[in-house]
């Protein structure tokens, strides 16, 4: 008999964690309270982008992109995958030496970059600023609609022998059993908590919390943008006295409309419209494309991102919870670090090394395990 496993929250991470643990020998039920994508997920950009903020988190991304590259290689035409790559822009030239040592960091790793000066970018971009100091052109970077993806992926899973049950809410986690709103109970040798902000009500004593984000969209306009482009100054942004950090991010979509970012906001509890946040993600956004001042916003919209206390995604064994693992806190990487993590954890599960070192995003590093007590 195969041994069962749940997998909580159908947004990015939980369908691919779900359906790697299915092609692993797993009878796996993917559970979500509303449908595949449409939580956290619907909210996001949609990066697959490599991040070196550390060599962890480059690792992470790194692993993760080149598994999304042999699922894309299978399934060419899911979600509007787009091999955009990405190119990094240098405002100044301390920013120009950031991003010639990230072509270094990259390419040390094959993952292919190409340093640029300011009249290159400019060629490759005609509708960014004049007079910018250059930038690093990312080329195995993509873009994709992470909505359509985690429903294609649930749908993998139940063409693979997985169960899909949508409409029912957990309420409640118990070792080797989860409880419904309904009072219906389920057993599963194995459960997964991948329920984005969720996992907060679910197991308060982990430390998910919500960074709120503000995005927009413009009409469209085929043609005029081939790369995503992305300010030096993402994710390392200061947060002013409100809270809040912004640097340019604009995905070209594939409809031929812009989808503009991002922002971290803290301290915020609702995902209504914050017009200062707004605004700010908009002004730095023409800083970099002085047209956007003249294209026709047609929607925007707020997130939360479901974040951990170091910035680093908890994924692992729960340490008190006998059957009970984590795949959490991913923030504004759920969609590039997906496929890592749900390797990662097939990994740990069926105890067995993995690509690379998985102790970083244990979930057991923000406690010791004495200090978790359940009956």
């Amino acid at each position: 008999m195969k041994t069962t496993v749940c997998v909580i929250g159908a947004g990015i991470v939980g369908t691919t964690c779900a359906l790697k643990m299915q092609e692993e020998g797993y009878q796996v039920s993917l559970i979500d309270a509303t449908s595949p994508g449409c939580g956290v997920t619907a909210a996001g950009m949609g990066h697959l982008v490599a991040l070196d903020e550390s060599e962890q988190e480059l690792d992470l991304c790194l692993l993760s992109l080149r598994l999304w590259k042999e699922f894309f290689t299978e399934f060419p035409n899911v979600a509007e995958v787009s091999q955009c790559g990405t190119l990094w822009i240098a405002e100044n030239e301390d920013q120009l030496r950031e991003a010639h040592h990230r072509a270094q960091a990259l390419n040390a790793r094959r993952w292919r970059a190409e340093a640029l000066s300011g009249e290159q970018v400019q060629k490759l971009e005609p509708a960014l600023r004049p007079g910018l100091a250059g930038g690093v052109r990312v080329f195995g970077d993509s873009v994709v609609y992470p909505p359509k993806l985690a429903h294609f992926m649930a749908q993998l899973l139940v063409k693979r022998g997985g169960k899909l049950i949508l409409g029912k809410r957990v309420n409640e986690l118990a070792a080797n059993q989860l409880s419904f709103a309904d009072g219906s109970k389920l057993q599963a040798d194995i459960i997964i908590v991948a329920a984005g902000l969720d996992v907060a009500r679910l197991l308060p004593e982990i430390a998910v919390f919500g960074r709120k984000g503000h995005l927009a969209i413009t009409d469209r306009y085929p043609g005029r943008l081939s790369h995503q482009i992305v300010s030096m100054n993402y994710g390392q942004a200061a947060m002013t006295a409100d809270a809040l950090a912004v640097a340019a991010n604009v995905q070209p979509r594939m409809s031929g409309q812009w989808l503009i970012g991002s922002c971290r906001q803290d301290q915020q509890i609702d995902t209504s419209l914050d017009a200062k946040a707004l605004g700010a993600v908009l002004q730095s956004a023409m800083t970099l494309l002085p047209c956007l001042a003249d294209m026709q916003i047609i929607r925007a919209w707020a997130g939360m991102r479901p974040a951990s206390p170091d910035g680093r995604p908890i994924i692992g064994p729960h340490p008190a919870l006998a059957g009970v693992w984590l795949a959490a806190g991913h923030e504004g990487l759920g969609v590039t670090t997906a496929m890592a993590t749900a390797h990662m954890l097939a990994d740990q599960i069926a105890n067995r090394d993995g690509t690379i070192d998985y102790q970083p995003y244990l979930p057991e590093r923000f406690f010791p395990v004495r200090s978790l007590k359940y009956a």
